[in-house]
């Protein structure tokens, strides 16, 4: 009897053991991170083919998206940021999130070059207090390796991963970005439409063909007329095609005078945050 008393305990406790590792391994298989400042992660995903292309008719450079190399992997670094209410918005529908796509001249293959993608845009602001204090969303900043474009399905992947790992709402999920960057957006709405519930494109351009796609999509545009890296043009003509083809939903600021940096009034102006996070599927 003694024996099959102490055969049951073991047998009790090793049902017991098994079930708490299983509850640790659900808790843990959401990444601890910092709130209210932004960190570096990597994830391996499929390579990248995606390149810049000159267009025939010699207005400008374009990203051109290619599919992915599924024989390779790379490793892709990003920042990302938690707000600091983070942990009462897991608890209701999750957290909004942005991911910014940064532009040519932040671009890297190793880790110190990350530090280069926090030169511009939401991911320079989020260092600053007076900023991120009030910043509501997850913010995902990655970078793009040298001498390519930014690939959108390798940036699908990549928001998929952080959908496993954080409390993301997917109804809120928005998109910007600067110069390739902002090619780089268009790209992804062309790739993804409805996946992103706004965007915020500035100085960048897109193929006039994706504007079928894109009618639904709430999207702010800028561009300064007198930029001389990115003609103003590009953006102009997705901004026609996008409205010629039905499209009631997209906004495009021109900057009288502007060159290729206006960014960085764009990003000062909380106008534009209220904007562009008011939008939800």
């Amino acid at each position: 009897m003694f024996r099959i008393f102490i055969c049951f305990v073991c047998f009790i406790f090793c049902i017991m053991w098994s079930f708490l590792n299983a509850e640790e391994t659900d808790n843990n298989s959401e990444k601890s991170l910092p709130l209210g400042i932004q960190v570096v992660q990597s994830v391996e995903l499929p390579a990248s083919t995606s390149i810049w292309n000159y267009e025939k008719d010699g207005i400008t450079l374009i990203g051109e998206p290619r599919p992915l190399d599924q024989t390779k992997t790379e490793i892709v670094r990003y920042w990302i940021y938690l707000p600091h209410n983070y942990e009462t918005q897991a608890k209701s529908n999750g957290s909004p999130l942005l991911l910014f796509l940064h532009g040519a001249g932040e671009r890297g293959n190793t880790p110190d070059e990350i530090a280069k993608v926090k030169v511009h845009g939401p991911p320079k602001l989020l260092d600053k207090p007076e900023f991120n204090k009030t910043f509501p969303c997850v913010a995902v900043s990655p970078q793009c390796k040298h001498n390519f474009a930014w690939s959108p399905l390798q940036l699908m992947l990549l928001l998929d991963h952080i959908e496993q790992n954080y409390k993301i709402d997917k109804r809120r999920i928005y998109i910007t970005g600067i110069s390739m960057g902002g090619f780089g957006t268009w790209m992804c709405l062309n790739e993804s439409p409805k996946r992103f519930a706004a965007a915020v494109p500035i100085c960048g351009g897109a193929k006039t063909e994706w504007a079928e796609k894109l009618t639904e999509i709430p999207i702010w545009n800028f561009h300064g007329n007198k930029d001389g890296t990115i003609p103003f043009l590009m953006s102009q003509k997705i901004v026609d095609a996008v409205h010629q083809a039905g499209g009631k939903n997209i906004i495009f600021t021109i900057y009288e005078g502007g060159g290729h940096d206006v960014w960085t009034q764009t990003y000062d102006n909380q106008l534009i945050y209220d904007w562009l996070f008011s939008h939800s599927f």
